[in-house]
């Protein structure tokens, strides 16, 4: 046996060495008069047939499939050659244009209007006399709808308001100071170089045109497949990747281990956080899926996490998944935290009947530096969730989040321990954020379970309101535009950022707009916290525009299981404005709490309570911020793990925004801006007083 294997192998070795020589043959060079004479006949003819490449095939001593595979290779090259030719001269064309462009728009900056003696318009005439023609259109359409809703509450029909007369205002220089009294005019901020401004903020982010080829879409198709599998792996594979040093500890991410799986190597610049989470929601695989993958759904559905989000481009869409190119905000309620910006494909795919992966991974486009602000770069690893059905109706998610940032500039100190442990970004406060707004999305489409003062459709008016108001607070705190100035407390202990933006959004009080905000630290836990905020009782205590008035509630809407997330309509007793009410709305969740409060006259909350649309309603809301700071106790026997709950105090961040002026022009004095910050201070030292905190 041994001898016949013996010589068969013997008869392979030999049969491999005729196969190397035959390769070996066919395979080589054409000589130098071969070449010259094939080039000739090319210049002649490219494309020669079956007749002419059998005599160039018995002149040259070739195989008459050789002379056809060197004219095929030949017709290849020259194709290539002319390419690079026509993209270098395009190239050269682009730049050129490129220079004369922003020549032009030099040129333009210093044009003056030989009629007005001001700038130019930017467009043509024409269409913009079109612009305002449809402008006009719906604002006459928005004026009839309303008219009509007021007339339901007035009994009578709105007559025609007169036609209003031109305002001349001059260089104005409003102030607050003491609400009324008279204050020293300082030196003004001119609103009017600032844009026009919106609670998102993302249709004033100039993204550039993206023209993807077939090639640049299959290489993102690839990437994120990639991610796609990554991804998988890290929500499916436990130790060594994710090691628990105890039973009640959180997962601990091995970096090594990572590193060494995925061929990854470590950037010791960079600082990495992952996490990862899992839990149930109260909604199904599919509306998961599609508020996923739908921008606008995305953002209500993480209204604390998401400032702005927009899809770029859809990639591809079919049975093997949906391809996304998209931009996003990440934030942390704190202006003391710089927001995460980033482009990034989004790739979701039906992994088998009833489960869905959805994966998040960035991705570099050009110029994208130009568009990011923020204090550090941030790049998000595969990232993302598998949804799985159950049972019930409900979805069980699994979250990851993996990221590597470059800080480019120190962490405050009072957020360094909650950003370096991963929470402010990690998968804990998606998945806790995700299960709230589900539950709430979930009361307010269930229009059976009414309240003693709300019908069903009463209810979900109340709660769109609410909704609204919420998200334009999460927004007002890292905006994306606006004039901003950092100034110091009375008493020095903490700062102050306030931004001074025009507003001229449906749905918000239109003009000019100071929005001022603090963090602090408190030596409390933040239920207690969120507690003596939310409770309409201790309002007094820390309100100090109640004058401290008492407070009573007069409508109550719960919108979760936890007995602080509720919708709560207050009103205040000997006040001298009888007509204006409080909508307030507190949530809470491990990840942290708000309690948001905005004014509301009476009629408006009376049209919202009978069901009718509240989206026309102006509200400015303020409001509070809760989070644990994240230290762990100095206590013997603590647990090592980061839980949110062995924490030894709160991070506070309180929010105050107020309409200065109606003008979208107008001008603001330094003193309305220390007015706020007074305002902020005193509701700082009330908080203390009431909660017995001496301050440090």
């Amino acid at each position: 046996m041994e001898f016949s294997g013996g010589g068969a192998s013997s008869g392979g070795d030999h049969q491999d060495g005729s196969d190397s020589h035959r390769k070996k043959k066919r395979y080589h060079r054409h000589t130098a008069e071969q070449i010259q004479r094939l080039e000739r006949m090319f210049k002649d003819c490219p494309h020669p047939d079956e007749k002419t490449r059998n005599l160039l095939s018995r002149e040259l001593g070739l195989h008459p499939r050789q002379i056809k595979f060197w004219f095929q290779n030949r017709r290849t090259q020259m194709k290539s050659q002319h390419e690079r030719a026509d993209n270098c001269a395009l190239r050269a064309e682009n730049d050129k244009i490129r220079c004369e462009n922003i020549a032009i728009r030099e040129a333009l900056k210093n044009v003056i209007c030989p009629t007005c003696g001001g700038p130019p318009v930017s467009e043509d005439s024409f269409f913009d006399e079109q612009k305002l023609r449809i402008e006009n259109a719906q604002l006459k359409q928005e004026l009839d709808r309303v008219s009509s809703i007021a007339a339901k509450y007035m009994g009578r029909p709105i007559a025609q308001l007169p036609p209003m007369q031109p305002i001349h205002v001059s260089s104005l220089d409003l102030s607050m100071g003491s609400f009324g009294g008279p204050g020293i005019p300082g030196p003004s901020l001119d609103l009017d170089l600032l844009p026009g401004s919106s609670s998102s903020g993302i249709t004033d982010l100039p993204f550039p045109p993206m023209n993807f080829s077939d090639m640049d879409k299959s290489i993102m198709a690839e990437y994120a497949a990639g991610a796609l599998d990554e991804l998988i792996r890290l929500l499916q594979t436990n130790e060594p990747i994710w090691v628990k040093p105890s039973s009640d500890s959180k997962e601990i991410f091995n970096l090594e281990a990572y590193s060494g799986l995925f061929s990854r190597p470590q950037n010791p610049n960079l600082r990495v956080e992952a996490s990862r989470d899992s839990g149930v929601v109260i909604v199904n695989s599919l509306a998961l899926v599609d508020m996923f993958m739908d921008a606008n759904k995305f953002v209500d559905l993480f209204p604390t996490i998401v400032s702005r989000a927009r899809t770029i481009e859809v990639i591809s869409s079919g049975q093997s998944g949906t391809l996304l190119l998209m931009y996003e905000e990440l934030q942390l309620l704190s202006a003391l935290v710089p927001t995460r910006q980033i482009y990034f494909l989004r790739f979701c795919q039906q992994i088998e009947p009833g489960s869905w992966a959805i994966v998040d991974v960035s991705y570099d486009i050009p110029q994208q530096g130009s568009h990011f602000s923020s204090s550090s770069k941030a790049h998000r690893l595969p990232s993302g969730c598998l949804i799985q059905d159950t049972q019930n109706g409900y979805s069980k998610v699994t979250w990851v989040e993996h990221w590597e940032i470059e800080d480019k500039a120190p962490i405050h100190q009072l957020c360094r321990d909650i950003i370096h442990n991963g929470f402010a970004f990690g998968a804990e406060r998606w998945l806790a954020s995700l299960q709230r707004v589900c539950e709430r999305f979930s009361l307010m489409i269930n229009g059976a379970n009414s309240t003693r003062e709300f019908g069903g459709e009463g209810k979900r008016s109340m709660m769109k309101l609410a909704q609204r108001m919420v998200s334009y607070f999460c927004s007002s705190i890292n905006p994306s535009n606006g004039q901003q100035l950092n100034t110091l407390s009375a008493t020095h202990d903490f700062e102050v950022r306030t931004t001074v933006h025009r507003s001229m959004e449906p749905g918000q009080r239109n003009g000019v707009i100071i929005s001022a905000s603090a963090t602090i630290w408190l030596p409390v836990s933040p239920s207690n916290v969120f507690n003596f905020l939310r409770d309409e009782r201790c309002r007094p205590q820390w309100d100090v525009l109640s004058n401290q008035n008492p407070v009573e509630e007069i409508a109550h809407i719960p919108n979760g299981s936890h007995p602080g997330n509720c919708i709560s309509v207050l009103r205040g007793y000997n006040t001298s404005q009888n007509n204006m009410l409080i909508l307030q709305e507190s949530c809470i969740d491990s990840s942290g709490s708000l309690v948001v409060y905005c004014p509301v006259d009476l009629q408006a909350i009376h049209i919202a309570m009978s069901g009718e649309d509240p989206s026309y309603i102006p509200l400015l809301p303020s409001g509070f911020t809760i989070y644990s700071d994240c230290r762990p106790r100095n206590d013997e026997g603590a647990s090592t793990s980061s839980n949110t709950n062995s924490s030894s105090g709160s991070l506070i961040t309180i929010v105050f925004q107020i309409l200065v002026s109606s003008l979208p022009s107008a001008r603001m004095s330094h003193e309305s801006v220390a007015t706020v910050n007074n305002l902020i201070s005193s509701t700082v030292n009330q908080i203390k007083t009431s909660l017995n905190i001496t301050s440090s």
